[in-house]
């Protein structure tokens, strides 16, 4: 394991309610066997995140109670409702002084991004000053490495379900782009229709 995987910890924002899923939470969504939580954690692992910190809302107490998240730090988001910048500045704020030189956020909803993906952003930082982007065919997608010296400025602008995206888009000439088109998939379970993406043990 090298020294970035100490000093990456992953940051995975698990609190979405699932509006247009009917309210069910997406972390309790069921792929491979398992909660959609407990896979997206588990792919921060096997890419060598050492640290994991995992951000909850909608359903919080019930995943708690059903998620085997083991060695994980679990956040609690009251705010989610408002949107998935209020997730990345809760998540941010727990790993201040975790001694974490950057986080990498991972999405709950994108079933499609593996280890691989997560291993070459990974792969990608360099200190503290780093802000790392897989990409899709070029475009700018996740997950995304953000180094702590931009915590400050993304929790300042983190709003709504911006995310660190406004901070990303005026730093665009410092962004390292990591294309990962070739080993990952970025579509998010977002509706009804995209359930169909999830996969039962039998799919196998």
């Amino acid at each position: 394991m090298t020294e970035n995987h100490h000093r990456v910890a992953g940051l995975l924002l698990a609190a979405g309610g699932g509006r247009r899923l009917g309210g069910h939470p997406k972390a309790l969504l069921e792929h491979r066997g398992g909660l959609l939580v407990e896979h997206a954690a588990g792919v921060l692992r096997a890419a060598g995140c050492a640290r994991v910190h995992v951000v909850l809302g909608a359903g919080a107490d019930v995943v708690r109670r059903r998620a085997d998240l083991p060695g994980c730090v679990l956040v609690d988001n009251p705010a989610w409702q408002e949107g998935m910048g209020t997730s990345l500045r809760a998540g941010l704020e727990s790993l201040a002084g975790s001694g974490a030189r950057a986080a990498l956020v991972l999405l709950v909803d994108q079933p499609g991004i593996g280890p691989e993906a997560v291993r070459r952003v990974l792969g990608a930082y360099r200190d503290e000053t780093s802000l790392v982007s897989a990409a899709y065919d070029g475009a700018r997608g996740h997950p995304v490495l953000l180094g702590a010296a931009h915590w400050a400025g993304i929790v300042a602008t983190a709003t709504g379900d911006q995310g660190a995206r406004a901070y990303l888009r005026q730093r665009s000439g410092a962004v390292g782009l990591v294309e990962c088109g070739d080993v990952a998939r970025p579509y998010d379970i977002d509706t009804e229709a995209d359930l169909a993406r999830l996969e039962r043990p039998a799919d196998h």
